[in-house]
């Protein structure tokens, strides 16, 4: 020994760490995987000898390579078979390092982090296609064909300067041989900020990263959270003709790459968290306590948290050879100002595994569903929208009636499909968009007119109506009592600062409890059945007497199934029982009466939110335009009032009426006035 300060060779006290059992498994499962990677965890590590840790941390290149080389010569010792073939493949054995003590925030990176490891989480926004790049190039002399092999780094090809053949030694001219040389699987990413670390006021910042090697390309996705341990690099752009730049642009050279809860269902909860959702679910009274845990510190609104809870839950969705049957539920509410609309919507857009929150005037078509974006290099990619990041979660769209109409056209497939396909510049894509959709509108004369249908009080078009499970309408109608007990829970919550009720459920353990419970898939019981069908049966039998209006069509069959297999599962039951169907049925009645009631004869009429216009309104349009058909045929040309006339005394419908009924038709375009005060039909 030459004194204390002995220097330990990093490679061998790399090997050291890997000797251990838990290590020496790993490598021995490479070979059985046939896997060229060996993933080390920071903190065994750390604990194994610090101050190799911390030298890995601030000369990443260095002890990475040293790490490499130990990997490899442990995997000679315990497999050498394996270790041989290897020799012949381009990429050696890659240590990846992945969670170190503690991440980087993306806007905290800087000219000190250069060359060093970091851990950086955010978003991944947009990714390109895998490319091969070269790692070792062959070039042929063109003089006397001889083969030089030039290591490759950076960002450009490097061709060598002479000819490695002693006799020519010439300068030039080489010709690359691609079978010769090796390849790698190389992808670049863009990242950004998760929304929860941003600072108020601003603006996301993205930060690309490079991969390199087929074991970590191609396993984010757009929209997947995840967590990248890398070296930091600075690079500086060149201009053409000036030279480079002095001003470097930062990246990450990826060494590892972990999704963190891409499938909100793969978050698995510890055992004493599951011990105490097998403990809630045996709570008799589970979906009134799941209620109430649902955004607390909003007053009253019992049947709105109820249909919250169905959304976060979820039905099943059935994937048959030739149709598929969406299991996500969209509910929409309707409500005059100040009814705590966005407040609920903000409040499930954080609770659900994969929320997000967008409002209409500053959502658009390409921002909820595809964007198809013109790259530096000239060719097209897709950046992910909302609708399709939200994939598996719920989507959260306020201020629906104030979008632009070209824009909410974009949602229809996404509600009823579960897809967006996009058709632009070339891409023809259908992406995934399995998403929930809880939307918010005001109704379009500022205050909810009990008087007018649905479809007169939103501006919102039939087609999408048509396509919610449930729509509710929030009224604000003045009444003593209630209003007292508001006004008492608002103020409260001002004096204390936090909410006057207490939830039931943490908001952690309400979101575990959610990703469990998808993991159960409910079905129908014999009675949950019977009883659906006969509801739905004792709907359409109350239509059948010609001229009634249509109560109820499949699609709300198909609703009632998804709500009562939602109700199940907050319950952690395998099988739909009866009173699950009876509760579906009952938050189903009360979303029709408040909804498709047809108000000249109180009778449910679906045709509100199919068509837009209740069945004793379409009747009377009928009557209108026979009786301007028949006169027509005398005159030609029909005098307004003579129109009148004839209705009021013939079919007995008030002037008032029938003035909004031709004002109907001119508005659709049925009938024109080719003079003033004349009528024709279209």
């Amino acid at each position: 020994m030459t004194g204390e300060l002995e220097v330990i060779d990093p490679q061998e006290r790399f090997q050291d760490f890997f000797k251990t059992d838990k290590y020496r498994q790993r490598i021995s499962q490479m070979a059985v995987t046939d896997k060229l990677s060996l993933t080390v965890d920071f903190e065994e590590l750390l604990a194994f000898d610090q101050k190799l840790a911390e030298q890995l941390l601030g000369q990443p290149e260095e002890y990475l390579r040293h790490a490499n080389n130990a990997a490899y010569a442990q995997l000679q010792i315990e497999e050498p078979e394996y270790a041989e073939q290897t020799v012949d493949k381009a990429e050696t054995i890659a240590v990846r390092i992945v969670r170190l003590w503690q991440a980087t925030h993306l806007r905290k990176l800087g000219s000190n982090n250069i060359g060093k490891l970091v851990m950086v989480e955010g978003i991944v926004v947009r990714s390109t296609p895998v490319r091969p790049m070269v790692m070792r190039a062959a070039f042929k002399c063109k003089r006397c064909g001889e083969i030089t092999p030039i290591n490759q780094t950076g960002q450009f090809l490097k061709a060598p300067f002479t000819c490695s053949s002693p006799s020519c030694q010439a300068k030039g001219p080489f010709e690359f041989v691609q079978e010769e040389s090796t390849f790698i699987d190389s992808q670049d990413l863009r990242m950004q900020e998760r929304p929860e670390d941003l600072p108020p006021g601003q603006l996301p910042r993205t930060l690309h990263v490079k991969l390199v090697g087929s074991e970590i390309v191609d396993i984010a996705r757009p929209g997947d959270h995840v967590s990248i341990v890398g070296i930091v690099r600075a690079v500086a752009p060149s201009l053409p003709g000036v030279g480079k730049l002095r001003t470097f642009a930062l990246h990450v050279d990826a060494n590892s790459i972990e999704v963190l809860g891409k499938e909100p269902e793969i978050a698995l909860p510890s055992p004493d968290e599951e011990e105490k959702i097998l403990d809630l679910a045996r709570d008799p009274w589970i979906h009134r306590k799941i209620m109430n845990s649902i955004a607390p510190s909003i007053y009253g609104y019992d049947h709105i948290k109820e249909s919250i809870m169905y959304l976060l839950f979820g039905g099943m969705s059935k994937n048959l050879p030739d149709i598929t049957i969406r299991g996500e539920l969209n509910a929409l509410f309707i409500g005059d100002p100040g009814t705590a609309k966005s407040q609920l919507l903000q409040y499930v857009a954080r609770i659900a595994p994969r929320g997000l929150y967008t409002s209409g005037r500053g959502t658009t078509a390409a921002g909820l569903t595809a964007a198809v974006i013109r790259e530096k290099g000239g060719g097209m990619s897709l950046e992910a929208g909302a609708l399709v990041l939200a994939d598996k979660g719920i989507a959260c769209i306020d201020e629906m009636d104030k979008m632009r109409p070209e824009d909410r056209v974009a949602i229809h497939e996404a509600m009823e499909q579960h897809t967006v396909s996009v058709a632009k510049g070339g891409i023809v894509a259908t992406l995934n968009a399995r998403t929930a959709v809880l939307a918010a509108a005001n109704p379009s004369l500022g205050r909810y007119e009990p008087h007018r249908t649905v479809a007169e009080n939103i501006s919102l078009p039939v087609t999408i109506l048509s396509r919610f499970d449930l729509i509710f309408v929030l009224r604000d109608v003045p009444d003593k009592e209630a209003d007292g007990r508001m006004s008492e829970h608002i103020l409260e919550m001002h004096r204390k600062g936090s909410s006057p009720v207490e939830s039931p459920m943490p908001l952690e353990l309400l979101r575990k409890y959610i990703s469990y419970a998808k993991g159960i898939k409910p079905v129908l019981t014999r009675e949950a059945l019977q009883r659906l069908k006969d509801f739905y049966l004792a709907m359409r039998s109350a239509s059948e007497s010609e001229g009634s209006p249509v109560a109820i069509t499949a699609r709300q069959l198909e609703s009632l199934v998804r709500v009562s297999e939602a109700r199940a599962r907050a319950a952690l039951r395998k099988e739909v029982l009866a009173e699950d169907a009876e509760a579906a049925i009952a938050i189903m009645k009360r979303s029709l009466e408040e909804v498709g009631i047809d108000l000249s004869s109180y009778k449910i009429d679906i045709d509100i939110i199919m068509t837009g216009k209740p069945k004793s309104v379409r009747d009377k349009l009928q009557v209108v335009i026979s009786v301007l058909m028949e006169m027509e045929k005398e005159t030609g040309i029909v005098e307004k009032v003579a129109l009148l006339n004839e209705l009021e005394t013939k079919y007995t419908i008030s002037r008032v009426e029938i003035e909004r009924l031709i004002a109907q038709l001119l508005r659709e375009g049925t009938i024109y006035e080719p003079k003033e005060g004349y009528l024709k039909k279209t």
